[in-house]
């Protein structure tokens, strides 16, 4: 009985299946083409970057700290924390700290929202337009955190920033600062130029003019 009930289970089991039987792993989704990254990058990217989400005040702080060291002339533009002069003063100061961590969050919102690039735009321009409003501030001035912003990346990530971690992350930065400057330089095209600015002032005195006048 035993063996009659071995041979009919054997007989149910199903042969080994041959490699060349299996289906192919699907490929990749295809990114965004307005995406600097490839498919394969984009995943290492998002999958390092969850070390920076977890320590942003830390790696914002330090960042900061790089940018003051290498262009101390930008800490003016700074109105809560311009007076600290000193390295440890500045590591010390929590409205330091809570700027570079809103920072941080909107790096990780723009890398975050590669998923969905048109989004993403939105978001890194709307970023861009609001430095318009500082008094001050150049866009060439977005530049100089590129460096900072790798130097911060590579102390929290330690042994997990590699050659080609730095390669990606290079390109990363890049093209989120692009994204902003442009952000920026659309704002700039929508505000009135001087000549605009003086017909408008003109404008505004004679209407002005004319109903003193009429009163």
């Amino acid at each position: 009985m035993g063996c009659k009930l071995a041979r009919a289970l054997a007989r149910e089991q199903p042969g080994p299946v041959a490699d060349n039987d299996l289906p192919d792993p699907p490929p990749p989704a295809p990114l965004d083409p307005r995406i600097p990254l490839t498919a394969r990058q984009k995943f290492s990217m998002v999958k390092s970057w969850k070390g920076i989400s977890r320590a942003l005040e830390p790696t914002g702080v330090y960042m900061f700290l790089q940018l003051f060291e290498n262009h101390s002339e930008l800490i003016t533009l700074f109105t809560k924390f311009r007076q600290l002069r000193t390295r440890d003063e500045q590591a010390e100061s929590l409205e330091l700290a809570e700027h570079a961590t809103m920072v941080m969050n909107s790096i990780d919102e723009g890398i975050k929202a590669m998923d969905n690039v048109d989004f993403f735009f939105g978001l890194l321009h709307q970023i861009g337009a609001s430095h318009r409003k500082i008094p001050g501030f150049k866009k060439e001035y977005f530049w100089k955190i590129e460096h900072p912003f790798l130097e911060a990346v590579r102390l929290t990530l330690g042994d997990r920033y590699t050659d080609n971690m730095d390669n990606i992350y290079r390109i990363t930065i890049k093209f989120l600062i692009e994204t902003v400057v442009r952000g920026y330089e659309l704002a700039e095209s929508k505000e009135p130029n001087d000549n605009e600015k003086k017909a408008i002032n003109s404008e505004e005195g004679n209407s002005s003019s004319k109903t003193d006048k009429g009163s």
